[in-house]
């Protein structure tokens, strides 16, 4: 019974893990996003 609540948490863990590295990538990709929108203003300005 002790290793499959063991197995149960490691489980929980990696889905824990895959959820927040799925979060952090997330918000790179909004972050680059942004910075590209900015370098295409920047670079197609016209006065």
């Amino acid at each position: 019974m002790k290793m499959m609540s063991q197995a149960t948490m490691e489980e929980s863990k990696k889905k824990m893990s895959c959820r927040r590295l799925g979060g952090y990538l997330r918000q790179q990709k909004g972050r680059l996003y942004i910075i590209r929108r900015c370098v295409v203003m920047l670079l197609c300005w016209h006065d």
